[in-house]
């Protein structure tokens, strides 16, 4: 390869990853077209009491009560919340309230990413601790949060150290730790464990120590398999949020307006749709952001594997 040829491989790459995202872009907006279109082609076509297999009805109501019109529930995010005189706007209501939830969320994630790669270095430091614990991580993810999110408050508000006093979003906290804890243990463990064997036995032949081994092998090699266990943790701490505001009666988040404004849909359907649109992206936001870990670490990530 000539000079000027090497020269210009920079420009061309750098020009090739704007053509990926803007690509990535186009796709993300094609997909929320479809989905308003098929919204809408479903309203148009689909049964007047939905469908219903056996007794259980499992594609809604076509009623403007059950199914308002995708330009009714735009139109309804830029009208006041209430008509009350200086009520805020619903999207600003519906942006302030996703803020509260995912400054929570975020907390979570964190608390949950310092447990679960804590977890998987103690696991792949001893076999014996991995026997032991994997099995008991993997169940602790079966306990419904609707009946754990109360227990977490009760408990926290009996926590006072001198001037500590537990706040409640603290428990939403500990319940969006809780979720988001597992992917990162389970994904930091499998990559922990994917360095070939032969680069291992030849560090081992150099006497090289564990901490050493982790530092320049094992953490490198882990980077592909940990991304993607970031991303669904981060989205599994934006869940636990939303559901344990509505499991704790935390007000002022996301959740809380979901509950509040399905009560409020007799009488305002489109109003009722737009905290769930904003939990959405909220979701959307959340796993992208630990994204930006991806150009951080993009020297390590060579093909992200799946979990």
């Amino acid at each position: 390869m000539t000079d000027a040829a090497i020269a210009l491989t920079p420009p061309r790459r750098r020009a090739r990853d704007r053509g990926a995202r803007l690509r990535l872009w186009g796709y993300g907006l094609l997909g929320l077209l479809l989905l308003a279109v098929g919204w809408e082609l479903y309203k148009a076509m689909g049964p007047a009491d939905g469908v219903v297999i056996g007794d259980a009805r499992v594609l809604p109501r076509t009623s403007d009560l059950a199914m308002p019109h995708v330009w009714e529930m735009a139109t309804r995010l830029l009208e006041p919340v209430t008509r009350a005189e200086g009520a805020r706007p619903l999207w600003l209501e519906i942006v302030l309230a996703a803020a509260l939830t995912l400054g929570i969320a975020a907390a979570g994630w964190v608390v949950g990413v310092v447990v679960g790669i804590a977890l998987a270095l103690i696991m792949q430091r001893w076999h014996l601790a991995e026997s032991a614990m994997l099995p008991w991580i993997v169940l602790s993810q079966t306990v419904p949060l609707i009946a754990f999110a109360p227990l977490v408050r009760s408990w926290g508000s009996r926590i006072e150290i001198g001037a500590f006093e537990w706040q409640d979003w603290m428990s939403v906290a500990v319940i969006a730790s809780y979720l988001a804890f597992f992917p990162v243990a389970v994904g930091a463990l499998r990559g922990l464990q994917a360095p070939d064997a032969i680069h291992l036995e030849l560090l081992r032949t150099y006497s090289v120590g564990w901490w050493a081994t982790l530092r320049s092998v094992r953490l490198p090699a882990a980077v592909p398999y940990l991304l993607p266990a970031l991303r669904l943790a981060a989205a599994n701490a934006v869940v636990g949020a939303i559901v344990a505001e509505v499991s704790t009666g935390l007000q002022g988040g996301i959740g809380r307006l979901i509950i509040q404004y399905a009560g409020q849909a007799s009488g305002d359907p489109a109003k009722a749709w737009a905290p769930i649109a904003g939990a959405v992206a909220l979701g959307l936001i959340a796993a992208g952001s630990v994204a930006i870990l991806g150009l951080i670490f993009r020297n390590y990530r060579r093909a992200e594997a799946t979990q």
